[in-house]
C-alpha cells in the first residue's frame, strides 16, 4: 500500500520538474530514491536508471563521443519522459500503457527488485526512447542515419548498458544493504525475455518509422507498439 506522505513528496518532486542536463536528471532520481521506500517497486527501476545514467556519463567511450551535444541532449530528453509520466500517474492523469504495467504492481507483493527495474527499462525505452529521438533530432534539425556520427554513439551507449546491465541487476537482487538477497539466477531469464540492446535498437529504427507519419497514422502506430510494450512489461512483472 502506497503512503500518503511519500506519494506526496514524490509528487513534488516531478511535478513541473523540468531538466536541463544530466546533473539534473541525476539529482532527481536521487531526490525520488529518497522519497521512495523499499516496498515500492518503482524505487528499484529509478536505481537501476540512476546507476546505468552515472555510468555512461562517467565512462565515455576512448576517443570520447563523436556528437556530445546530440547525445546528451537525448539523454535529457529521454530522461524528461520517464519524470513526466511518472508526474501524470500521480495527477491521475492518462499515462501510457507501457508505464501504466509499472505503476500499478508498485506495491504488489510477490514481485522481485529486478522485475520492477527490467519492467520500467521496457517502458522507458520501448515506448519513450523513439519519441525522445524524434524530439532531440527536431531540436538539433538533424535525421541521422545508420553510418552517422549520432549512431555511432548510440550503438557506444548499447554496448555500456549491455555490459553494465547484468552487473547492476545483480546489486539490485544481492547487494541492497538492509534488504534481503533475491534470486541471481532469475536475472538471465529475464535477460533472455528482454534485452537491452534489441530493445534500443527497435526504438531507433522505430523513430526512422514514425517520422514521416503524420496525424492519425503516427498515432495508430505509437498506440499499437504501447499495447505491445505494456503487455511485455506485464509479462516481465509475471515471470516466475
Amino acid at each position: 500500500m502506497s503512503d500518503s506522505t511519500s506519494e506526496q513528496q514524490l509528487a513534488g518532486i516531478v511535478d513541473g520538474c523540468t531538466v536541463a542536463s544530466i546533473a539534473d536528471a541525476i539529482a532527481t532520481m536521487k531526490a525520488i530514491d529518497g522519497a521512495l521506500p523499499s516496498s515500492d517497486g518503482l524505487k528499484w527501476f529509478n536505481l537501476l536508471y540512476l546507476t546505468v545514467t552515472q555510468q555512461v556519463d562517467s565512462a565515455p567511450p576512448p576517443g570520447g563521443w563523436k556528437d556530445p551535444q546530440w547525445l546528451l541532449r537525448l539523454d535529457v530528453v529521454f530522461a524528461q519522459f520517464y519524470f513526466d509520466a511518472l508526474a501524470n500517474w500521480l495527477r491521475a492523469g492518462d499515462v501510457p500503457s507501457a508505464w501504466q504495467a509499472l505503476f500499478e504492481a508498485r506495491f504488489t507483493a510477490g514481485i522481485d527488485r529486478i522485475q520492477f527495474a527490467l519492467a520500467g527499462m521496457n517502458a522507458h525505452i520501448n515506448h519513450d526512447l523513439a519519441l525522445a529521438l524524434l524530439q532531440t533530432d527536431a531540436e538539433t534539425n538533424l535525421a541521422p542515419l545508420e553510418n552517422s556520427p549520432e549512431h555511432d554513439d548510440f550503438e557506444q551507449v548499447n554496448g555500456i548498458l549491455e555490459a553494465v546491465l547484468p552487473q547492476a541487476l545483480t546489486f539490485l537482487a544481492t547487494g541492497i544493504v538492509g534488504e534481503a538477497a533475491q534470486d541471481t539466477g532469475k536475472i538471465g531469464r529475464l535477460l533472455a525475455i528482454w534485452s537491452v540492446r534489441a530493445a534500443r535498437d527497435l526504438a531507433w529504427d522505430f523513430a526512422g518509422i514514425l517520422r514521416p507519419l503524420e496525424g492519425g497514422a503516427r498515432s495508430a502506430a505509437l498506440a499499437a507498439q504501447d499495447r505491445i510494450t505494456g503487455a511485455l512489461g506485464r509479462s516481465l512483472l509475471l515471470a516466475a
